[in-house]
């Protein structure tokens, strides 16, 4: 899921507008609660009339960007293994599997965006070549303050981190009558579903709910626990049936029990492990560049994490018409600047 404070201004730049925000529902009201694990009562503790945020489904918006794009741009089934430069750096090549045909390409390029992600394959190359370079040279110029330089740029290097919590999270869809008692008797709770994001307290432990368009309800739970182990660069994990009996019961302790009727409806429950990590001093190396996620890891609730992705390429974007492709590190040069000014402010779009 998006949100996207002032969508007027952002979304223009993606061809939003053109489709009158047809998947994008408006979110006028922000509610904060306390709910008693014990007596299941809740009460609220701040009420926000003017929120004036938007809420989308990420499928709708993914589908409303591609299909805004020119026909075969994107190559699918190809899995990165590595990329090099080439000696004059004029060119970079990237070594891809096939996964359609289980063999090995290489695809050369003038520019290589890695766009993949929190666990970025690609930021870890960097973080390893630079480890190395570091050194390499702390070898060849024995000298202590630069010593403590390396060691300080290295630290900036290193990989996400862990947040020590994970989010349950699951869409429940209202128009299906099998499920529709369950959203009408949680609305008598919470009346202004579907124009209020709620976000619920309780001990050691939040969520967060509210209804998209199409009668679509999505909920987030955030809870402590030890690092899973996940497979891959993707930070969503399939769970097992016994897990999600667990978090049942917890939520049964936990939630008032029409937000638990709810819960229990969504068939097929999921966690996303939450990580972050320090910024990076440099975003661009030669002729790659690091966008969004992958530029700068970060937990997906912060209110920075779809927000940097979204202006990352928009900055990009401005930078690469601007400077084209011949001079592609004029455009990688004028990158970094803003997207340092990014991370210093933080706010210009709610996250996830």
């Amino acid at each position: 899921m998006t949100f996207l404070k002032s969508p007027s201004n952002i979304g223009c730049k993606f061809g939003i507008l053109q489709f009158g925000f047809s998947s994008i529902l408006s979110l006028g009201q922000l509610q904060n609660q306390a709910t008693d694990g014990e007596t299941k009562v809740s009460r609220t503790l701040t009420r926000d009339e003017n929120f004036n945020f938007r809420a989308a489904y990420w499928a709708d918006l993914h589908k409303l960007l591609y299909g805004a794009l020119p026909v075969d741009i994107v190559l699918w089934g190809y899995f990165f293994l590595s990329f090099s430069m080439y000696d004059d750096k004029s060119k970079v090549k990237v070594e891809a599997k096939d996964l359609e045909m289980g063999v090995t390409v290489d695809i050369v390029a003038d520019l290589l965006i890695a766009a993949d992600g929190c666990l970025s394959s690609i930021r870890q190359s960097f973080c390893q070549l630079i480890n190395e370079q570091m050194k390499s040279t702390r070898i060849c110029r024995n000298n202590q303050n630069f010593y403590f330089n390396i060691e300080a740029n290295k630290e900036r290097m290193r990989e996400e981190k862990y947040s020590d919590y994970c989010a349950w999270r699951g869409i429940l869809d209202s128009s299906n009558k099998e499920h529709s008692e369950a959203i009408i008797i949680l609305k008598k709770l919470y009346p202004d579903l579907g124009k209020c994001l709620y976000f619920d307290l309780s001990a050691a432990t939040h969520c967060v709910f509210y209804e998209l368009l199409n009668h679509r309800f999505n909920w987030i739970w955030y809870i402590n626990q030890p690092e899973p182990n996940l497979k891959g660069n993707s930070v969503t994990m399939k769970v097992s049936e016994n897990l999600v009996q667990s978090m049942h019961e917890e939520a049964e302790k936990t939630w008032v029990p029409e937000f638990v009727r709810v819960i229990k409806e969504i068939k097929k429950p999921f966690l996303n492990v939450i990580y972050d990590c320090d910024p990076l001093e440099q975003i661009f190396w030669d002729k790659e560049v690091l966008i969004g996620d992958a530029a700068h890891p970060t937990t997906p609730h912060g209110l920075r994490s779809t927000n940097m992705s979204i202006l990352d390429a928009d900055v990009l974007g401005k930078c690469l018409e601007k400077w084209e492709v011949e001079n592609l590190n004029s455009a990688l040069k004028n990158i970094s600047p803003l997207g340092c000014q990014l991370l210093r402010s933080r706010f210009y779009i709610l996250g996830d």
